[in-house]
């Protein structure tokens, strides 16, 4: 049976685990990740050995014949199954707290070739009756939810993309993923943030602002201290009382 709880009013002690961070090349997205409490990384950029951090090589492969031996879906559900497993028998030093996406905008593509290459087509529009996209939609909603179901800090990482209003010559600067696709994966997301550069070389200075909150968080109920210090670093997140 269930029990009702009292019917009164709660006092929130909100504090963030998904993150969407997202930036110009060579601005700091993948470094301030890295800083994150025991990072493990999905790679897509083919870097992973240059990074610090432990991290999985997402890819779509074939065998000799062309047929699929690795699918993006199948091998990141096998990384969720392992953390929501394996990871929670380790001892609490040893164990995964963070998980970092890097890139989601690869992630995306990869899952859209993942599905035209179980289903032997070359395009989602090929697999009849709008069900291509539907897998697609299925797949990457089930992905983000997955991993937000995770007792870990999730990041997701995005380039960025430079838009110019021919009218007026300004140009503004957005997540080159998809809106559609930001949509679903920021909507899940606690804290938007973006990097940036100014200088070149090692006068260089980095930069990141907050661009987006689900509430107003204080840092006196962001219980992890490496967290709460790297948040510090980021403009706009705390009220500067509260900071």
């Amino acid at each position: 049976m269930i029990i009702l709880p009292k019917a009164e009013q709660l006092a929130p002690k909100s504090q963030p685990h998904n993150f969407f961070i997202w930036g110009a090349p060579m601005t700091g997205k993948s470094y301030f990740a890295s800083y994150f409490p025991n990072p493990l990384v999905l790679n897509t950029d083919g870097n992973s050995e240059q990074g610090t951090a432990p991290a999985f090589q997402i890819r779509n492969l074939r065998d000799k014949n062309g047929r699929p031996k690795q699918l993006v879906t199948n091998q990141i559900d096998d990384i969720v199954l392992a953390l929501q497993n394996e990871n929670e028998q380790r001892k609490p030093e040893e164990q995964f707290k963070t998980l970092v996406v890097d890139v989601i905008d690869d992630i995306v593509v990869m899952l859209e070739q993942a599905i035209c290459w179980e289903n032997n087509v070359k395009s989602l529009g090929d697999i009849g009756y709008g069900k291509g996209y539907a897998l697609f939609n299925a797949a990457l909603q089930q992905m983000v939810m997955d991993l937000k179901a995770l007792p870990m800090n999730i990041i997701y990482i995005s380039r960025e993309i430079a838009i110019t209003d021919e009218n007026t010559g300004a140009t503004t600067y957005h997540p080159s993923l998809k809106t559609k696709y930001y949509n679903v994966v920021n909507g899940n997301c606690d804290i938007e943030i973006r990097t940036k550069k100014v200088g070149d070389g090692t006068n260089a200075t980095y930069f990141r602002e907050v661009k987006g909150l689900r509430t107003q968080y204080d840092p006196k109920n962001i219980t992890d201290k490496r967290v709460l210090q790297l948040l510090q670093t980021c403009n706009g997140i705390f009220k500067k009382e509260n900071k």
